[in-house]
């Protein structure tokens, strides 16, 4: 029942936010934060009591029937993979209302009721095990970022909002009817028509029937993500949100997309996804080049930051499809760093415009010794972005890296040139704002003590996940090992929830069956590499 009451805390505290600007115009900002608090207190007190049993895939589920003339139920699981994006979720979440304390000004209620809202739909996306309701919290993540883009945003907001709309709806789409044609095969199969998680992975499908059905999820999943070239929604919809809208897009909902091509790609269809994983991995290493290309050429601070996020999503997609342990390690490693370090430089950003009223590189520079609090904080959140060791990034593209290597020789190379592409585009963040002489602001001021609250949190999680970062590998390892049963020739389903105690095994053992399937997989790759 405590997975209900994560998603129903912040629904409830939403209306509640959105009704209490009538009482006081200052409440709904502590009802969103009380709720928000609340859930982070939760997943943390779960994750403590759940520490001893991380052997276990699985370590809650709640599921009652709803519609079951449909074979639709609400059906919530709970594993490592999910407690630790949940985590995410409500960590950013809270930074997010501390950020709007003194940025949003009009229409306060109803702005803490979508920023609640959107929580709620990234939560359900990571717990539920129905796919009509997953459906149901992919849509509930999008209209409220919508009206937080096009609402409080900046001078193109309502292009920006629409833009956003129409690429996360469409791709939603043509996931609706793959689910749906999922749904109807299996129905047909088996006599049992049900949108149940773990009854569809063993659905029997035609090669050509998986392969469509595949793309279905691909399309909106890789367009969250995002992928070239489905990417060019995300600057216009970053550059134009608030900040707290900026980092919830970053932190979280690219996330959402990540989090799809483990959980539902990669088990629902193996061989489709074997047979794609050449194209799939190119398409990664495209992004971390051209992103990193682009960023450097911004010269507004928030689109440069929105196309650090191209380049680094492609190490995700790059490990998703490595289809091994240490890939997906660090796919799990990138999606928590990614959203603490690029969260972290669009609240920089924030805190910028908020004192200058632009986003414009060339009207910044000279601040670090106006501000040195600000450029020690920025420097971290800098050096993270280029992946210096000992910080937080660093740790889950070596792991990726490492991965993939085993998988594309070759495209492992070229993808390591968008980590030196990166220490370009980072450092050129620091010269031109705190480094280089810029235009006289003599009104500049240095950090206060609600931007230290929101920044030290965020330099000590990077730091722990850099220099700790093994117990975020230990929660991670059962659902990765699970997600990789699909490839296990002997084993090709995944099992039922329930507690499972695993033997430990050295990470340095190979299964050899998944060692065949990789071969097989990127035997393909010889004709991408071939110098003719």
């Amino acid at each position: 029942m405590i997975l209900v009451w994560l998603i129903v805390i912040l629904m409830a505290g939403g209306l509640l936010a959105w009704l209490s600007k009538k009482i006081n115009p200052e409440l709904p900002r502590w009802v969103a934060l009380a709720a928000v608090l609340l859930d982070l207190i939760l997943i943390v007190y779960l994750w403590i009591s759940t520490e001893a049993t991380t052997g276990s895939a699985w370590l809650m589920r709640y599921e009652i029937s709803w519609i079951p003339q449909w074979g639709v139920s609400f059906s919530l699981a709970l594993d490592g993979l999910s407690l630790l994006m949940l985590l995410l979720t409500f960590f950013l979440g809270l930074l997010s209302v501390l950020i709007s304390w003194k940025e949003i000004k009009a229409k306060v209620g109803f702005f803490h009721f979508n920023l609640l809202w959107v929580l709620a739909g990234i939560a359900g996306v990571f717990l539920t095990m129905d796919l009509f309701l997953f459906y149901f919290f992919w849509e509930v993540m999008l209209i409220p970022m919508y009206f937080l883009i096009g609402v409080w945003g900046h001078e193109n907001r309502t292009y920006a909002a629409f833009k956003f709309f129409l690429f996360t709806q469409a791709s939603g789409l043509l996931m609706l009817l793959a689910i749906l044609g999922l749904y109807f095969i299996h129905g047909s199969e088996t006599g049992n028509y049900t949108f149940n998680y773990f009854e569809l992975l063993n659905t029997p499908l035609a090669p050509d029937a998986a392969r469509l059905l595949m793309f279905g999820f691909l399309a909106a999943f890789l367009v969250k993500l995002p992928v070239v070239p489905f990417h060019s929604w995300l600057p216009d919809a970053h550059s134009q949100a608030p900040t707290a809208g900026s980092v919830i897009l970053a932190g979280l909902l690219l996330k959402t997309g990540a989090y799809g091509l483990l959980r539902f790609v990669v088990p629902l269809f193996p061989t489709a996804a074997v047979e794609f994983a050449p194209w799939a991995m190119l398409l990664g290493v495209i992004g971390i080049i051209y992103g990193a290309i682009v960023a450097y050429s911004q010269t507004d601070l928030k689109r440069l930051v929105a196309y650090t996020s191209v380049s680094h999503m492609g190490f995700v997609i790059l490990g998703v499809f490595a289809f091994n342990e240490w890939a997906l390690q660090g796919v799990v490693m990138q999606m928590i760093a990614h959203g603490l370090s690029t969260g972290a430089l669009f609240i920089l950003a924030g805190f910028l415009y908020e004192r200058l009223h632009t986003r414009d590189l060339a009207r910044m520079g000279g601040f670090w010794s106006k501000a040195p609090k600000m450029g020690v904080v920025a420097l971290v959140f800098v050096m993270a972005t280029l992946g210096l060791p000992g910080l937080g990034n660093f740790i889950a593209e070596f792991l990726t890296l490492v991965g993939s290597w085993q998988a594309a020789n070759w495209l492992t190379v070229f993808a390591t040139i968008g980590i030196v592409l990166a220490t370009v585009y980072s450092l050129r963040i620091m010269q031109k704002v705190f480094y280089e002489p810029g235009p006289r602001h003599e009104s500049f001021r240095d950090l206060n003590f609600r931007e230290m609250l929101i920044a030290v949190p965020m330099v000590l999680g990077l730091l722990w996940l850099g220099l700790y970062p093994q117990p975020i590998i230990d929660m991670a390892r059962p659902s990765i090992t699970e997600q990789l049963q699909a490839y296990n020739m002997e084993e090709p389903t995944i099992a039922e929830p329930k507690t499972v105690v695993e033997q430990p095994q050295s990470e340095a053992t190979i299964n050899t069956n998944q060692l065949a399937i990789n071969q097989r997989a990127f035997s393909n790759l010889q004709i991408i590499q071939s110098p003719n």
